[in-house]
């Protein structure tokens, strides 16, 4: 031994399922969970535009998940991004969403398929086999030959009955696919994922979560195959052809300090985004709206999405911190605000027959449905006026809302962004506007849009220097 550090070559797979509810969070978090509890460096990443998934899975890792979307991303910056949070582990995780091959239209585009192939991984296919058997060898049989290209290295078999059907199934897929079977996990008595509306609870509102990852690695030890599960990932080419392409630069200047709202009513932040703000110059300050009296001293605030709705009661009764968002608004601090940021920042939000006050900025009420008001990417161009974005940038991002805007005197001329794809606001309008505050529906990735953070931090730095002056 010459006493270098040996350096263990990254590898991974994608972990896929036939549709949304197949069981692949519990596959892909309980895959991670085990490998990080048996001493493995895992880096967890999610397809799609996702949150709630991506938090699971980082509790799992006890490391950030990053978002990876062919939708949204260019592919170099793409690769890039993967490439770059890549480096170092011995082993990525990508949890797909949906079906494997569903995406935008009928050939499957920016699917998790595409996005398998495009990364060159492995796809490890968890099936839910409830109330089949030879048919899951067809389902199987059918993704196999719908994309030669696409290496399915291994089945998980989902939702099992019996011994008796585990057996079938396993040998009906085997003899009719060729792809072994490298995993088998019985009807669970208890649904370690309820389901609510955006998806799975998120694990900020789960009551036990230390236990729920206990259950998880236990599922992936006793169920999977976790030997030949690594075999099928050494061949997984994670680093090669490697193309540095230029993300957000750093600004000159000193650092500005930006405010991000997060608690258990606003947790939606992609961590390609808080740390694109901090590459860029930003020192970072979490504040709870929930208990804090007053916005600390910054240059700037970001309110991400989430459920204020839950909290809605809380909210309200911290009058002080309310009243101190609005104040600084006021002042010209400029604060950006996507979807539960936008609704903190109207005028009420209507629960069960209680209105419940908000900052008030905006003079927007809102109410909450039950089914949803916006649901899918978003393609939008910004027109002149909004603090955040130059005149005709297009930005990419996505909208999934149950909120409902039952009143406003606004005009819709007034939004600062044309919707081209999506629901927006209001009349394919979106983007609030009040000095230098802008709150929106969408959502937007860093990655798939630097043009955020350069503007975030360019406004942070011009209130800085009129506060200090």
């Amino acid at each position: 031994m010459n006493g270098k550090k040996q350096i263990i070559p990254t590898r991974g797979l994608v972990v896929a399922g036939l549709g949304g509810g197949s069981g692949k969070s519990v596959v892909a978090v309980g895959l991670v969970a085990a490998l990080r509890a048996a001493g493995r460096h895992v880096v967890p990443f999610k397809k799609g535009p996702d949150y709630i998934d991506a938090g699971w899975l980082s509790l799992g890792a006890s490391a950030d998940c990053y978002n990876l979307d062919p939708f949204l991303m260019e592919e170099e910056a793409m690769r890039n991004s993967f490439q770059e949070h890549a480096a170092g582990a011995e082993i990525v995780i990508i949890e797909g969403n949906r079906g494997l091959f569903d995406g935008v239209n009928a050939e499957g585009s920016f699917s998790t398929a595409e996005l398998a192939r495009f990364l060159k991984l492995p796809v490890l296919l968890v099936v839910d086999c409830t109330k089949t058997t030879r048919t899951v060898a067809a389902l199987v049989l059918g993704c196999k030959h719908l994309d030669p290209d696409l290496c399915i290295a291994g089945v998980v078999l989902n939702r099992l009955g019996s011994t008796r059907h585990e057996h079938i199934v396993r040998e009906a897929v085997e003899k009719y696919t060729g792809i072994p079977v490298l995993g088998a996990i019985r009807r669970m008595k208890k649904d370690i994922f309820p389901m609510r509306h955006l998806g799975v609870t998120p694990f900020q509102e789960y009551d036990d979560t230390d236990s729920a990852l206990e259950t998880l690695v236990q599922t992936a030890r006793e169920s999977l195959d976790m030997d030949r599960i690594e075999e099928i990932m050494m061949h997984s080419q994670v680093l090669e052809g490697f193309v540095k392409v230029p993300g957000v630069s750093g600004v000159q200047g000193g650092r500005v300090r930006i405010g991000v709202i997060r608690d258990a009513a606003f947790q939606f932040y992609y961590p390609d985004n808080l740390q694109s703000l901090e590459k860029a110059g930003a020192e970072l300050v979490e504040i709870n709206a929930m208990t804090a009296g007053e916005l600390p001293e910054i240059d700037a605030l970001y309110i991400g999405g989430g459920f204020p709705e839950n909290s809605a009661g809380v909210l309200a009764a911290n009058v002080s911190f309310r009243h101190s968002v609005k104040e600084q608004a006021e002042k010209g601090l400029p604060m950006y605000a996507e979807c539960g940021g936008l609704i903190y920042l109207g005028e009420s939000i209507l629960l069960e027959g209680t209105e419940h006050s908000l900052v008030g900025i905006f003079p927007v009420k809102f109410t909450l449905e039950k089914r949803p008001q916006a649901h899918g990417y978003t393609v939008l161009t910004a027109k002149e006026g909004n603090p955040f974005y130059r005149t005709g940038t297009q930005i990419k991002g996505h909208e999934f809302r149950y909120s409902k805007i039952t009143g406003w005197q606004g005009n819709s001329e007034d939004l600062k962004f044309v919707m081209d794809r999506g629901v927006g606001f209001a009349e394919k309008g979106d983007g609030l506007v009040y000095k230098n505050v802008l709150a929106l529906y969408t959502h937007i990735h860093a990655v798939a849009t630097p043009e955020w953070a350069e503007g975030l931090i360019r406004k942070a730095r011009e209130y800085q220097r009129l506060i200090r002056n």
